[in-house]
């Protein structure tokens, strides 16, 4: 069972409300798992929920673990499993036997290899920064206290997707700079190819929406990544939750020793 409990009451932009937020969807994924009883289950959220609302993910987990559940939960940065962009995020996997996370790449793709052939062109779709947008987006720099530009820089990973700074013109807008020094934002297809989406896969919708369905999506890549460990967890036959986790502090403590 894998799902995507909304991230808004526990991201920044949601104001961190928590479980006082409408939006929170834990209660809801909880109950699911315990009436289907899957035997692994997956899901992801923003990194806040280890911060402000590190209490109520807590007692999220206790919940699992009443359930007969061992809970390994790790933030994951898309950048080490091939995706162009730094991305953090908290993945939490629920299972009966044993789970590995997956391990990081060595090579960091860059935007220059996701988006080389077309950060440079301006294809008919293109939306430029005016002198209106370039003194906005100067001065929420300054107020920001940034060293360099927010622009998108071929030979490093990009910052991290989000509906926001792809569909609205904000001062953290994703853009590219153009040879002759004009900036545009970024296009679906750039803004996708960032995420790791393949270049045939078809987006609905007019362009916010895509963009929406860009922003709000774990990268492929890294999601192949974790569907690999979870396949590898799936094979292993499940055993009691409690021995389990009794062998694995054992285990810990005799490594403490040597």
């Amino acid at each position: 069972m894998i799902g995507g409990p909304p991230c808004q009451p526990f991201s920044v932009g949601g104001n961190q409300r928590g479980i006082e937020d409408a939006r929170d969807g834990f209660p809801i994924f909880i109950d699911a798992v315990k009436r289907l009883q899957p035997k692994v289950f997956m899901f992801e959220n923003v990194r806040g929920l280890l911060y402000s609302n590190k209490w109520y993910f807590e007692l999220i987990l206790e919940e699992f673990q009443k359930l007969g559940y061992l809970v390994d939960y790790k933030l994951l940065n898309a950048v080490n499993h091939g995706v162009p962009q730094n991305r953090e995020r908290l993945f939490v996997v629920g299972h009966r036997s044993s789970f590995t996370f997956p391990a990081k790449e060595p090579h960091k793709v860059t935007v220059g290899e996701a988006i080389g052939d077309l950060m440079h062109t301006v294809p008919p779709e293109s939306k430029f920064l005016n002198a209106a947008m370039d003194a906005y987006v100067a001065k929420y720099e300054k107020a920001s206290h940034c060293i360099n530009p927010r622009d998108l820089y071929a030979d490093r990973p990009a910052r991290t997707l989000t509906c926001r700074n792809l569909a609205g013109a904000t001062g953290d807008m994703h853009r590219v700079r153009l040879e002759d020094g004009r900036r545009r934002r970024v296009i679906v297809r750039e803004a996708a190819r960032l995420q790791s989406f393949p270049d045939h896969f078809e987006f609905k919708g007019n362009e916010t929406n895509q963009f929406n369905q860009i922003g709000n999506a774990v990268p492929p890549l890294l999601a192949y990544r974790l569907a690999q460990s979870i396949k590898a967890c799936y094979a292993l036959p499940a055993g009691d939750a409690k021995a389990i986790k009794r062998s694995k502090v054992k285990a810990n403590r005799e490594l403490t020793l040597f």
